[in-house]
């Protein structure tokens, strides 16, 4: 095996932030590789002064590297703010603010993931509501947090209309749907109102979904994002840190171009992408013909310009919109049906890449 730039990246994937489940890559930590005939060099830029945090991913980055077939000669020099001891020598360089400064996990919670767009129409929310279910079904414990407040579209999905009640801790003890724990703008609304409000107003109740929500022990919190790069997309990234992020895209070009920037926008706030789903992906006539409304693999082809996982594509099927008109989540009420195969096949990637 020869010794790449790309290999000794994909290498240091393998090392964890201490303390988050995310990457020294993804973090947007590794500012230099270099490997050339058995030698490898990494720098790595910390944005906290902790010595003790320095010398952990030190070792843990020598370590991984190794273990790489034809690395003979291993340096990796670790870089950090003034405040504290640099790791592998040279004088101690200051570097941005800490973009995740203001960020807190959430205690038993192992797995933040956003589910997003670049535009509305595409199916979004109807990819969370049936990808958490399946989630569920392949024996995960599931939450989802509709952080869609002007257009709260969770509680008709998911067949739930009882108000969340609140426990001694006063914390909002989310409704269960499908044995998926949900919190929605739609469960505080009286019916059809409105939702009137500035940016300001957003932020504090994505904030309070978040922290003032008894969402217990889960293995996944999904969270469905409104469409764009607003209000509710920047709270959520800078309040939690995430996992990852699921882009639902339809195959035509309208809808491509505008996915676009939602990725720019995660990569912005170094969120990693899990991949993206092709929604809408083509129609089979009840004669069998199959009519590719609006077109057909520009999701895959993307993914491969844009070097993204791609983790499948859902066609249309009737019994998906029936589904969520009624409440009942197609995964849930025909596991077995090819649509529901669809969403469980997606799922089960997510889980391989988030275990």
């Amino acid at each position: 095996m020869t010794l790449t730039t790309e290999s000794v990246t994909e290498a240091l994937k393998a090392v964890k932030y201490p303390g988050y489940s995310r990457d020294i890559v993804s973090f947007g930590l590794v500012k230099n590789v270099a490997a050339n005939q058995g030698a490898v060099s990494v720098l790595l830029a910390l944005t906290t002064p902790n010595a003790e945090v320095a010398k952990q991913l030190k070792d843990e980055c020598e370590r991984i590297l190794r273990a790489l077939p034809g690395a003979e000669h291993i340096h990796v020099e670790v870089k950090s703010p003034p405040g504290g001891a640099q790791a592998g020598g040279g004088s101690a360089t200051a570097t941005a603010p800490n973009p995740w400064a203001n960020q807190s996990r959430l205690t038993g919670i192992r797995r933040i993931v956003a589910v997003a767009s670049g535009k509305g129409g595409v199916g979004k929310s109807t990819c969370s509501v049936n990808l958490s279910v399946a989630l569920r079904q392949l024996g995960a414990k599931v939450g989802l947090l509709d952080c869609d407040i002007y257009g709260p579209s969770i509680p008709l999905m998911m067949g739930v209309r009882e108000r969340p009640t609140v426990n001694e801790e006063e914390k909002l003890v989310p409704p269960v749907g499908h044995g998926v724990k949900l919190m929605s703008m739609g469960f505080l609304l009286d019916g059809d109102a409105p939702v009137i409000w500035r940016g300001p107003m957003i932020v504090k109740t994505i904030q309070q979904f978040i922290f003032s929500v008894a969402w217990g022990d889960l293995d996944y919190l999904i969270v469905d994002l409104p469409p764009g790069t607003g209000d509710a997309q920047l709270t959520l990234c800078q309040t939690v840190p995430l996992d990852g992020g699921v882009i639902i895209t339809t195959p035509q070009e309208a809808s491509l171009g505008v996915v676009r920037k939602g990725i720019a926008m995660f990569e912005k706030v170094n969120v990693p992408i899990l991949g993206l789903v092709e929604n809408m992906s083509y129609f089979t006539t009840p004669q069998g013909e199959r009519i590719e409304i609006f077109g057909h693999g520009g999701g895959k082809q993307e993914c491969v310009r844009l070097n993204l996982p791609f983790l499948g594509e859902v066609p249309i099927y009737t019994q998906i919109r029936e589904g969520g008109d009624r409440g009942q989540p197609v995964v849930a009420s025909a596991p077995t049906a090819a649509p529901a195969q669809a969403f469980l096949s997606i799922a089960k990637i997510i889980q391989e890449r988030l275990p």
